[in-house]
């Protein structure tokens, strides 16, 4: 097979370039620009392309499929090419799904733990020996890529996100996946770019839940109200599968599952929990017993900057989640100020999303970090006019978040001089962003914040 990418260098899309190449097919792609660690990556293939830009002349007739990337544009002039010599051309899910179709597909859903609970379920089933393919959307330990596909595996583990396919692809790209068991693990708000209403965005989650496989199964998070009401509507043939948290303890600063005998984590928060919960029901689902699914879970140390501790000195800890979003947010502070009560917390987190930059989209935030003893929103006003959104001001973030002790800075270097003059005796600082704060090196940074 000889598969050409246009927009090669995307994370997830480089991971599969990578992944094609392992198994044999001709792989050939073009960026206008690539950076790390993608670049580091595609070199070390020998696929990283001798130059930027986008050149018509590579796309021949000789190609078996072209696969688009949403960093490319409608008018690229490689797409063009590809469409006037008839090629067959992919959205990334809809490859992964062609790759896939005739293998049993888990698919995890939602607006947040897509990432944790998908790389849960992986965790469990390499640990069992099993063999699978996947997709998730951040790096995780013991995992060389984001991508792995097989033709030897019977099963394949996929992070369903709701986000466009392609630039020519409007539809989401979970709704490639039409899977045998589902994971929907809640409904909020995001990506209102695409999704102007939430009444449209919640529409996506009944259309993924719609294509569930005949006698498959949907597991969903039963407090969650817009769930109930699409599990109520699912055929009969689909069985509902209700979850919670998964029963625990908390002693000591570590969280305990409950059973005949109490599993440590290594992770924690309410969050994780729910996670656990949906993991352990579709790892069931797949023939999993419950004893090598507990012993499995116990040795799980999250996924990359999903409450990732990145610096730690005797009782001063630094975390860095992904959360940008207001649910992520509320989640992510209340697990950290449940796990460490006699701490303080500092939490602080970057509007970098377009969603988060959006005027009408901040009242969103009301009172989503309320939780923490101190609470910093950054956020550049030069990425808002990248973003082509109206301009934002400090007063309006916070008003958004409705707490008067918010501070809100616009100037990453007076960011640096606050965090870098507080005191981090017996403190927790929560670093959430999906950004780097216009620049900074975030893992550098908490060392140097708790080593002085």
């Amino acid at each position: 097979m000889n598969i050409h990418f246009i927009a090669i260098g995307g994370s997830a899309m480089h991971n599969l370039a990578l992944e094609l190449q392992k198994k044999g097919y001709q792989v050939s792609g073009s960026d206008d620009e690539i950076f790390e660690p993608s670049k580091s990556r595609l070199q070390a293939a020998g696929l990283l392309p001798e130059k930027w830009g986008w050149y018509p002349e590579r796309i021949t007739s000789q190609l078996d499929a072209v696969i688009l990337g949403m960093h490319a544009r409608e008018d690229n002039p490689e797409l063009q090419k590809a469409q006037e010599l008839g090629l067959r051309i992919y959205s990334y899910p809809e490859y992964l799904y062609e790759q896939t179709k005739d293998k049993l597909r888990v698919i995890v859903g939602g607006s947040h733990g897509k990432t944790t609970t998908t790389s849960m379920i992986m965790h469990v089933l390499k640990s069992c020996g099993i063999e699978f393919d996947y997709m998730a959307g951040a790096a995780l330990a013991g995992f060389d890529t984001m991508v792995h596909l097989s033709d030897r595996s019977k099963i394949a583990v996929f992070e369903g996100d709701e986000y466009l396919s392609s630039p020519i692809d409007k539809r989401p790209k979970f709704h490639h996946y039409h899977p045998n068991i589902a994971i929907l693990t809640g409904i909020a708000w995001d990506h209102m770019n695409v999704f102007p209403t939430f009444e449209n965005y919640i529409e996506q989650f009944a259309l993924f839940a719609a294509q569930i496989r005949p006698h498959g199964k949907c597991i969903y998070y039963q407090n969650d109200p817009h769930l109930c009401k699409i599990a109520a509507h699912l055929p009969d043939s689909v069985e509902a599968i209700p979850y919670t948290a998964f029963p625990h303890d908390i002693r000591d600063g570590i969280t305990y599952l409950k059973g005949e005998q109490p599993v440590p984590l290594q992770i924690f928060g309410e969050h994780n929990l729910q996670n656990i919960s949906a993991a352990y029901h579709a790892c069931r689902a797949l023939g999993i017993q419950e004893s090598d699914f507990l012993q499995a879970i116990s040795t799980y140390q999250g996924a990359a900057k999903r409450l990732q501790k990145i610096a730690e000195k005797n009782n001063s800890t630094v975390f860095l989640d992904f959360a940008h979003s207001p649910s992520k947010l509320q989640a992510t502070i209340q697990a950290v100020r449940a796990q460490y009560p006699q701490r303080k917390l500092i939490a602080c987190m970057e509007l970098h999303t377009f969603s988060s930059l959006n005027a009408a989209f901040l009242p969103q935030y009301r009172h989503s970090m309320d939780q923490a003893d101190e609470a910093i929103v950054f956020f550049n006003p030069e990425v808002v006019k990248h973003k082509r959104l109206p301009d934002i001001t400090r007063e309006d973030v916070q008003q958004g978040f409705a707490n008067p002790n918010v501070k809100v800075y616009t100037d990453n270097q007076l960011l640096l001089q606050e965090l870098t003059a507080k005191n981090y005796e017996n403190s927790i600082l929560l670093i959430m962003t999906s950004g780097n704060f216009s620049g900074i090196d975030i893992p550098q940074l908490a060392k140097q914040l708790i080593q002085s």
